[in-house]
Formats: structure tokens, sequence, C-alpha cells
């Protein structure tokens, strides 16, 4: 049987669902980039990221290709970009609708 659509976005988003894998993908938008300097970018031990970068590369987010002893990481499509893209305008708005609801609350206390 095959698996709803809606479960299938819910794993979808879990995958999503750990602060390095996004800091990845954020990273990642820019273009290219090796191992090495994704460690640079991100404060995590080796073994974390690439326990990370495992789980993106299974799921198909991402690619790796190796030259010589690096191996690079890309995103796997521009829907990604676009997607991290989305979600920090919709956190935006979230925050600006959180500050003036705050603003609002201090003005009726005074």
């Amino acid at each position: 049987m095959p698996v709803p659509l809606y479960q299938a976005k819910a794993e979808f988003f879990r995958m999503l669902g750990h602060p390095v894998r996004i800091r990845v993908l954020e990273l990642l938008q820019d273009g290219p980039k090796a191992v090495r300097d994704l460690l640079t970018e991100i404060a995590v031990e080796p073994s974390n990221l690439s326990a990370q970068l495992a789980v993106l590369r299974r799921s198909g987010i991402v690619t790796a290709t190796r030259e010589g002893p690096t191996v690079v990481y890309a995103l796997a499509g521009a829907d990604v970009a676009d997607l991290m893209k989305a979600a920090r305008r919709i956190l935006t708005e979230l925050l600006v609708g959180q500050n003036e609801l705050l603003e609002q609350l201090r003005e009726n206390s005074a």
C-alpha cells in the first residue's frame, strides 16, 4: 500500500528537523561546499556533521561528489533553496506579528 502524501510530507519535514541539517542547507544555498568548509561554518564535531550529511544524502536532498580526497556537497535542486527561503519569509512574518503583539501589550499595560 502506498504511503499517503501527507505522511510522506511529515516524514520529509521530520528529516529536516535538526539544526545542523538546516544550517547545512542554508550554507549550500550559496553553492557547493567541501566538508571542511562546512565544518568551519558549523560548530559541531566532524562525526556529527558526517552523520547529518548522511541523512541529507540518503533523503536525496543533497548530493555528494568526490574531488580527490575532498567530498563536496550540493543541493540536489533549486526547490530546496526555495523551501529555505520560504521558511525564512514565514518566520520573519511570524516574528513581526509577535513583535506587534508585544508592542500592543506594552502600550496597554502602561
